[in-house]
């Protein structure tokens, strides 16, 4: 006969193990959510563009004259619609980043992505270090704001509207003053940057 208490031990032990068992299970699934979520904290490296070159006009900001001028450069640029647009930023926001620049931006500053929505509607969306690096300004904040939707409605038929985010939220103003609470007209914005391109 085996006695109780040997069997009492035993029968604790093996809850013990089977406890200790569904403790690491569900750790090790909890590792394996985290994991993603980690690895996604990281900016998506885009891939080098390849194609076509196309003569494009960009609209570039100069900070000392305070003016708008446009500008032709030679790209090679995807077939889809929404992935032109988004190349088509990132050239422009290359030249702001370069070390002559005519109106820099903070490290960092990129565009996340660019939505093109029917009927004539593109969001789009920068990350946090362009706009919590941004010069406080009016006139600044104006220049990069129209050189954006403007070099977007040069080259992409069709774009009535704009609406800029910040790492996929609204945000209230690009650095204090620009307003992004709401979409932008881009007949309002084409007369804004005939102004700009005019002042002197």
């Amino acid at each position: 006969m085996i006695p109780r208490q040997f069997l009492i031990s035993t029968g604790v032990l093996l809850l013990a193990v089977l406890a200790l068992g569904f403790y690491a299970g569900r750790m090790r699934g909890r590792a394996s959510q985290i994991s993603p979520a980690v690895a996604n904290t990281q900016p998506p490296v885009a891939p080098p563009v390849s194609g076509p070159t196309e003569r494009v006009t960009l609209y570039v900001a100069f900070d000392d004259p305070g003016v708008l001028r446009s500008q032709g450069a030679e790209i090679p640029l995807p077939s889809a619609r929404q992935q032109r647009a988004e190349e088509l930023l990132r050239t422009l926001l290359a030249i702001y980043l370069s070390k002559n620049s005519p109106h820099p931006l903070a490290l960092g500053a990129e565009v996340r992505a660019v939505y093109l929505v029917t009927p004539g509607v593109a969001i789009i969306d920068l990350n946090s270090a362009f706009a919590n690096g941004h010069r406080s300004g009016v006139l600044e904040e104006e220049l990069t704001v129209a050189s954006l939707i403007q070099t977007l409605v040069a080259n992409i038929p069709d774009i009535l509207r704009v609406k800029i985010l910040v790492d996929g939220k609204e945000r209230e103003t690009l650095a204090g003053h620009a307003d992004l609470s709401d979409f932008y007209d881009t007949g309002a914005v084409a007369l804004l940057a005939s102004q700009l391109q005019n002042a002197q």
